[in-house]
């Protein structure tokens, strides 16, 4: 793998691919260059990025593909120790994705107690955020009208966020909504049961 020399580095991002520069000497020569790596995105997944450039062109579809600005592949991949030379001071200075919990409940506003143990784990993580923006949104299944399934959605939504306030939650914005029994998890016809449908989704951003 050539050797990098340390430079500014800039880094871009899009819902599929986290792409950097960073100048790469000993590719060719001595001349230096840049170039671009193609990084999963949190959930994993990969997108795609095509390099154009007075040496033909190259796509990175590949986690850990990377090629100069020139349009010139390089070979092998990037691995992690040599992202982190490259690129550690970029990649700790971006903002943390964001986080999204689901919390179920048994009936009306009782937490299942998988969901309740999510509470500390929800304020912890938004302690580790700047500024943070929280939403509480809550669902219900397809049982009774949907009247009575909104004001049970903002039911579970307060409930929730008044636990977060009480477990400590710091927030620069707190938002409380009731979806009812719009926007099911699991899709059912009216009048069914559905646990999955019994939730409120909570998002730090």
């Amino acid at each position: 793998m050539p050797r990098v020399r340390p430079v500014r580095i800039a880094v871009g991002t899009s819902n599929k691919l986290l792409f950097g520069l960073a100048v790469l000497s000993g590719l060719i020569g001595c001349a230096p260059k840049s170039y671009i790596v193609l990084l999963p995105s949190p959930d994993g997944s990969v997108g795609q990025v095509i390099i154009k450039g007075q040496k033909g062109e190259h796509v990175l579809s590949a986690a850990g593909q990377a090629g100069t600005l020139d349009g010139e592949a390089i070979k092998g991949r990037i691995d992690d120790a040599q992202l982190n030379r490259d690129f550690a001071n970029t990649m700790a200075a971006q903002p943390m994705p964001p986080s999204r919990y689901l919390l179920y409940f048994t009936a009306g506003t009782n937490l299942t107690t998988e969901s309740k143990a999510l509470i500390r784990k929800i304020v912890a993580d938004a302690a580790m955020r700047p500024a943070v923006d929280v939403s509480v949104i809550g669902h219900t299944d397809t049982v009774h009208t949907t009247t009575y399934n909104d004001y049970l959605a903002l039911n579970r939504a307060n409930k929730v966020s008044e636990l977060l306030q009480e477990n400590g939650l710091k927030a620069n914005s707190l938002s409380i909504e009731s979806h009812g029994k719009r926007n099911l998890l699991i899709l059912t016809p009216d009048d069914v049961r559905e646990p999955r449908n019994r939730r409120v989704e909570v998002s730090l951003r």
